[in-house]
């Protein structure tokens, strides 16, 4: 049982398959990436999408992101660690009206997820899948937002985590990680550096990595965000969505949902044009889109106060960068003054207190309507990705 709904039909899971080479993998055993030296990709779940399934199957449904379970990689219901993750709500901006002129803007607000980020949805379901494949201790490199999630989620299953994050993260992100019965490492450095030491000291121990992109089943639990999406708009995909990109999960996770919802028939073949806003501490999506390159370089210039957007580089740079391309999106870089600005801006006008990486899409929007990028009467997303609270450290109230 989820809350206590029946289940009926798990998983339609069929394989897993590398968006690269094509290389088709087995989901009844533990995967992390491309087996293909050559490729290493990250690999995406595929399912049995033409069986007919109506939408219809929703109705009466916990208003959580296993509604979607058909979908998700979990046969077994039992093995399913959840806090109520997903089905977030959609927000119209009400009070700065002076800024959207004739568009329709709304937030989809993650922040009142589990340990308050978007974080909780791929870590729910990557735990959910290593719990049925018998994993018991799992290890990451975070920013901060799941390093929180991955410890809430492992408690809750009854595994081992093992966070490694910055040192100059905020100290809430450090403390709800012990909170959670963690064990936390800090590193003087980036998250890059984190993730070098993850993989190093996981290969010693035979610890299993939850890495952004370096496993399959994170990105499963982002693009159920895609089918709430699709479903909280009746079906009819707005035209653009923003996105704050660090590892890029959403994004591509969001774009994947579409391809399936389409292939189900539940949506047309109208797709959103896909926005990646990028900090100027970290810009190398941004750098590459622009110059016509398939993949970014290694970009960090340091301390930026949306701890999320600090990855110089991508693991899956060159998914995400296909996105933008075929959405006929774009991709663009906010300082940490104008974050700054913008999360006041919505905190004082629109009550809400969103994280920094939030507040970037703020900015990119306005400044995506002052070019004309955004066209006249489209119907805009913006998808405040985490708590602001938890940022407190960072802002300068």
């Amino acid at each position: 049982m989820v809350n206590n709904i029946e289940l009926t039909v798990m998983s339609l899971l069929k394989n897993l398959i590398c968006p690269e080479c094509g290389t088709v993998h087995h989901a009844e055993v533990i995967n992390t990436v491309c087996t293909n030296e050559a490729c290493k990709s990250t690999l995406f779940a595929q399912y049995n999408l033409n069986t007919g399934i109506n939408k219809s199957i929703l109705q009466g449904r916990e208003a959580t992101m296993w509604r979607y379970r058909e979908f998700l990689p979990v046969i077994d219901e039992k093995n399913i660690v959840t806090l109520g993750e997903g089905f977030t709500p959609m927000i119209p901006v009400e009070n700065l009206k002076s800024f959207i002129g004739d568009n329709v803007v709304f937030w989809k607000d993650e922040s009142g997820n589990p340990t308050g980020s978007f974080k909780a949805r791929g870590i729910s379901v990557a735990v959910s899948k290593a719990k049925e494949l018998g994993i018991q201790t799992i290890a990451t490199p975070t920013a901060g937002n799941a390093g929180g999630a991955l410890a809430a989620y492992a408690s809750r299953g009854g595994m081992k985590a093992i966070v490694y994050m910055p040192r100059q993260t905020p100290k809430v992100f450090k403390d709800e990680c012990r909170l959670y019965g963690a064990d936390l490492v800090e590193i003087d450095g980036n998250i890059s550096d984190c993730g070098k030491l993850v993989n190093e000291h996981a290969q010693l121990n035979n610890w299993f990595q939850v890495s952004t992109l370096k496993e399959p089943y994170r990105l499963e639990g982002k693009k159920t965000m895609g089918f709430e999406i699709a479903e909280q708009f009746n079906w009819q995909l707005p035209d653009v969505i923003f996105y704050p990109t660090g590892g890029g999960t959403g994004l591509i996770g969001i774009w994947k949902a579409f391809d399936e919802l389409e292939q189900l028939g539940w949506i047309g073949s109208k797709r959103p044009r896909m926005v990646a806003v990028q900090s100027k501490s970290c810009d190398g999506i941004v750098k590459a889109f622009h110059a016509g390159q398939y993949v970014s370089e290694f970009a960090d210039g340091g301390f930026t106060i949306a701890n999320g957007l600090r990855v110089p580089k991508p693991y899956a740079d060159k998914v995400i960068l296909k996105v933008l391309r075929e959405s006929r999106g774009t991709a663009i870089t906010i300082s940490d003054e104008e974050m700054s600005v913008a999360l006041k801006e919505i905190a004082r006008h629109e009550g809400m207190l969103i994280a920094p990486e939030g507040a970037a899409l703020w900015q990119a929007f306005k400044k995506l309507k002052h070019t004309g990028w955004i066209k006249p009467e489209e119907k805009v997303l913006l998808i405040n990705t985490g708590n602001g609270y938890k940022y407190l450290e960072n802002i300068n109230i």
